[in-house]
């Protein structure tokens, strides 16, 4: 059995990622009915192709750049088995809706990935949809269960700004001062494109005269495949699983929960067109439906006007004539962002800046060479509902990659310190924890060299 050796700062937070990502249920989805027992640990247990199932996804998602023994895998499965298993004992408690909100989006995740649930279903052996969802179910349970054990043991842990200095001059001495890549805040200005009062009404009645269509005999399906503008409609039979906790928007789900079995809903409006919903099978807090999706269309004359508009409130601003911001309140059409003055959040972290390298391509190449105040060219988009706009942005604030400095990124490095400590509480508490919890390790495993005293081996 190999000895276990130093895992590097990368090694860690990869592993985290692994072991708290969708993905992880890809250890459990083989269905492997006898198997080695690597570990007890209370009524956990690790088993063997665990830790081979999760040394193949370090090794993919490190591109090959990381390898990891047995043991350094088993420790910290160990870790997170003795967290969900004190998470039971302190009461912690995991609501159906948070572990079900969890499946849904660990499903739409991968049947991106793959293209279809049917393909999900293959790729990981399982016999159906919810035998799918049963196994996703029990690991989210399980995932969020450590995630709520580690804010309880470190929702007292605070940083003071004294230790955000020492932190600092830790890393500073040691030349491990973190480098920030370069940070940008943007703002904008959309004007949409919408259609005529007259092209709305005719897609209204042509969605009428199919629902009518349909009611007399025709194919529903048949009927999405010739008209819908969803793409999606040749998927899966055009069958989609809706809950009160998936990421559909909100007027399909009212209506879908709305239908009884086989009842097709009346025309309504959503951003993304109009629909027509049919519902097929009713089954607990699921519902499964299939849609028409009809998008009135926009005249090229309409689009040009909308393009020439923001061409000139462009051009009025760097005259002088209005600001930014009062361009903003008067004419932009971006309800998320017209009330903070056009600036745009980032939807993966919540806040204002981006990191520049992680940007989309697409919206690298028009901001990169910006300074700050500088504004794009006005230049057309479309949004995921099918809105089509025209729009320019503003540089607001730019930094560029840089060492980290304490007065700069006083805020950041804070960060970084809080999340030290927290992670030296957990470790402390983890160590206390190992001493009265049960614990049995496989012998292939007992000649492995631990971090943490999980042999319970007693100092002499």
């Amino acid at each position: 059995m190999p000895q276990k050796k130093t895992t590097s700062k990368y090694t860690k937070v990869l592993l985290t990622a692994v072991l708290f990502s969708v993905s992880i249920f890809q250890v459990h989805a083989q269905k492997i009915k006898i198997d080695g027992v690597a570990v007890v640990i209370g009524k956990n247990i690790v088993l063997d192709s665990d830790i081979a199932k999760f040394k193949q996804e370090i090794e993919l998602r490190s591109e090959g750049k990381i390898t990891i023994t047995d043991c350094e895998m088993l420790e910290e499965l160990m870790q997170q088995k003795l967290l969900s298993h004190h998470a039971v004992i302190d009461s912690v408690t995991v609501s159906d809706a948070e572990v079900s909100n969890k499946v849904e989006r660990s499903i739409q995740f991968f049947t991106q990935e793959y293209g279809s649930l049917e393909k999900v279903v293959s790729a990981y052996g399982f016999n159906d949809l919810e035998d799918l969802k049963g196994e996703l179910y029990n690991v989210q349970k399980d995932n969020i269960l450590v995630e709520k054990e580690q804010l309880k043991i470190t929702e007292k842990v605070d940083v003071t700004p004294e230790e955000v200095r020492l932190y600092f001059n830790g890393l500073k001495e040691n030349g491990e001062l973190p480098e920030f890549t370069a940070e940008i805040e943007l703002a904008q200005i959309v004007l949409n494109s919408v259609p005529t009062d007259a092209e709305e009404l005719r897609v209204l009645e042509q969605l009428t005269q199919i629902r009518k269509e349909v009611l007399e005999g025709a194919s529903f399906r048949m009927k999405a495949i010739i008209n819908s503008k969803d793409p999606g409609v040749t998927r899966d039979n055009g069958l989609m699983e809706v809950t009160k906790e998936s990421n559909f928007i909100k007027e399909f789900k009212e209506v879908s929960f709305s239908l009884e079995q086989d009842e097709i809903s009346k025309p309504f409006k959503t951003l993304f067109g109009y629909h027509i919903i049919k519902l097929h099978t009713i089954k607990g807090n699921t519902r499964t439906v299939s849609h028409i999706l009809l998008q009135p269309e926009i005249p090229e004359s309409r689009l040009r006007e909308t393009r020439l508009k923001v061409e000139e409130i462009k051009r009025d601003i760097q005259e002088g004539k209005l600001t930014f911001e009062e361009a903003v309140k008067k004419f932009s059409d971006d309800k998320d962002s017209k009330n903070n003055g056009g600036v745009i959040l980032n939807e993966y972290t919540g806040d204002t800046k981006f990191d520049l390298t992680r940007m989309d391509p697409a919206m690298y190449a028009r901001v990169n060479d910006l300074d700050q105040g500088g504004y794009t060219d006005v230049f057309y988009d479309e949004a995921r509902g099918g809105e089509k706009m025209y729009k320019f942005i503003l540089m607001r604030a730019r930094t560029d990659t840089h060492i980290a400095d304490l007065i700069e990124d006083y805020v950041k490095v804070q960060s970084l310190a809080l999340k030290k400590k927290k992670e030296e509480t957990i470790e402390k508490w983890s160590r206390d924890k190992i001493k009265d919890t049960y614990i049995k390790l496989g012998e292939d495993y007992k000649t492995c060299s631990f971090d943490k005293n999980w042999k319970k081996i007693t100092s002499k």
